[in-house]
């Protein structure tokens, strides 16, 4: 067993802002709060962190798993970790611990008995499906990150709507860039920010197959809004959305990545895709379904089907294609929250109107279920899902967790 560290000394939790990708994971997943962030970067209160090791395995980058042997008077501050554009060169300890340094009591990842899931997906599963295809990860950091030419830019909600969504194409070339449906990557927007420090990364989910947008060819999509206010209605423009959604054909951007290893769909044949998603968390559902599309002459495909939810039609994400896909394929059901004439309808509702079928899909153990969204949804869905299996619906949660069937990434 390792000993514990003297009173005075410190195994201090921090965070690489170089590597971080400001996803939250982290900030929801700390059960002590010990994890906040301002504009720029995302801190741990050396007060409060108690190495837990919680917010380890869900961190897509790994930029949460740094940690420095110190003097507890000396620790770094909120204020100091607030500051940092990298992560500070290491202490070296009193001389009395260098010479026989007292083994670090950190906690090893498969020691820890519980580990609680991110509230982002406390309710969804850190592991991925067991059929699922090996993914790649990290291959590019922001320090090296790779060159993608944008062959695509095209608004996939109507030009008067005031919700400007867009479908951009981004290709590779002969660069190895391999993703899976339900991976991420990250783009490094230009220029710097108000204190004249290069703008970080924003992780963008993935919108097509593992063969490409266009099949054989070294691309893959993004499903982008342009962020025009912020979360209290005030105008903002988002930094990368804008940059995103105004790029032309011919444009370069860099790219990090990929990102995700448990947000995967499975690869075995006949199973079930139950898949629930509002906005811009149609990004993942498009890439499951196409894969599967594609395939349909194999006869591998289980059921599909799909809950999406948007404003208005005019609002919702690929509509006209989503219109054309076979109803013997995918069933799909549409909730609009602010159709003209038509009573409010959230994805949830839809579900219990639907809730013989969900349940047929619920007791089939060849069923996995994916929910992508605003983080407001994530209640009401898992909600609906209690309600559809009734009294069993603690047990089935926890084998759905355990088995990689059910993940939530809300945001």
């Amino acid at each position: 067993m390792n000993a514990p560290l003297p009173a005075d000394m410190l195994k201090q939790h921090l965070i690489d802002p170089e590597i971080c990708i400001r996803c939250n994971t982290c900030e929801e997943t700390c059960p002590v709060d010990a994890i906040t962030h301002d504009g720029r970067n995302y801190v741990v209160d050396p007060a409060i962190c108690n190495s837990c090791m919680a917010c380890i395995p869900p961190c897509p980058t790994g930029s949460i798993d740094n940690w420095r042997l110190m003097l507890r008077e000396e620790a770094y501050s909120l204020e100091d970790q607030f500051g940092w554009d990298e992560l500070p060169r290491e202490k070296k300890p009193p001389a009395e611990y260098q010479a026989d340094p007292p083994p670090l009591q950190v906690p090893q990842h498969d020691a820890v008995p519980e580990v609680q899931a991110p509230a982002s997906t406390a309710s969804g599963s850190m592991v991925p499906p067991w059929s699922a295809a090996h993914p790649y990860v990290n291959l590019y950091a922001p320090k090296a990150p790779v060159a993608a030419t944008v062959v695509g830019n095209y608004r996939v909600t109507d030009a008067d709507m005031g919700s400007d969504v867009h479908h951009i194409v981004l290709d590779f070339g002969s660069l190895f860039f391999p993703v899976l449906e339900g991976q991420s990557l990250g783009i490094l927007p230009p220029g710097v920010d108000a204190h004249g420090r290069a703008h970080f990364a924003r992780q963008y989910s993935i919108a097509s197959p593992r063969d490409g947008e266009r099949p054989g060819y070294n691309n893959l999509s993004l499903t982008v809004k342009r962020v025009t206010e912020d979360y209290d209605g005030k105008p903002y423009a988002g930094v990368c959305s804008n940059y995103l959604c105004d790029l032309a054909k011919g444009d370069t951007v860099q790219v990090i990545g990929p990102f995700g290893s448990s947000f995967l769909m499975p690869n075995h044949a006949r199973a079930n895709l139950l898949m629930i998603c509002t906005g811009t968390g149609s990004a993942p559902m498009r890439a499951m379904t196409e894969h599967c599309r594609r395939r349909i002459a194999q006869d591998v495909n289980g059921k599909l089907m799909l809950f999406f939810g948007a404003r208005t039609r005019r609002e919702l994400p690929y509509f006209g294609p989503l219109m054309k896909l076979p109803e013997n394929f995918i069933d799909i059901n549409l909730a609009l929250s602010r159709e003209p004439d038509q009573p409010k309808r959230y994805v949830q509702d839809a579900m219990r109107e639907r809730a013989v079928d969900v349940a047929a899909l619920l007791a089939d153990e060849n069923t996995y279920i994916y929910v992508c969204g605003l983080k407001g949804m994530e209640a009401g869905v898992l909600q609906a899902l209690r309600d559809v299996a009734g009294a069993g619906w603690d047990a089935l949660h926890a084998q759905l967790r355990a088995q990689g069937r059910l993940h939530v990434e809300t945001y």
